[in-house]
């Protein structure tokens, strides 16, 4: 089932992540189990970009992962909806490549593919690029669980 854009306050309603952890802006298409594409607007106001690097402002590779597996997430919970309100579970990462510096200014474009998935695990493809030119690739590895208490 195709869906058209989410907004901010959809994908809050997903996603567990809030300020200043919330890496995803607008979800521009979604097909359930199988794609998705996500926004994510990168500004000078990010609290990280203070100590990284003071004086050139460099998004970490790590958030770009975190941005790339929230995208994800939202696919995942989106295509779980009905069954409660489970929690997606980061399990793993594999074959990152980060291809060109991401800094303020820069939307980041995150398409994201279902390559297999096996209730309750999921694998994924994700890509980040900006301006049409990559800057991010990955293998991410996900769990879809109920709600657990911390």
């Amino acid at each position: 089932m195709a869906h058209g854009e989410l907004d901010i306050v959809e994908i809050q309603g997903l996603l567990p992540h809030r300020y200043p952890f919330l890496l995803v802006d607008r979800i521009l298409e979604l097909e359930e189990a199988k794609r998705i594409v996500g926004i994510k607007n990168v500004t000078a106001n990010e609290q990280f970009f203070q100590g990284h690097f003071p004086g050139q402002p460099i998004m970490p590779g790590v958030l770009l992962l975190e941005v790339m597996a929230q995208v994800g997430g939202v696919l995942a919970r989106k295509t779980a909806e009905g069954n409660g309100r489970p929690t997606v579970f980061l399990t793993g990462i594999e074959k990152a490549k980060f291809r060109r510096l991401v800094v303020p200014g820069d939307q980041l474009r995150v398409e994201v593919e279902v390559v297999r998935r096996k209730d309750p695990f999921w694998k994924m493809t994700g890509r980040i690029s900006v301006d049409s030119a990559l800057v991010c690739e990955g293998e991410m590895t996900a769990m879809v669980r109920d709600e657990v208490e911390a």
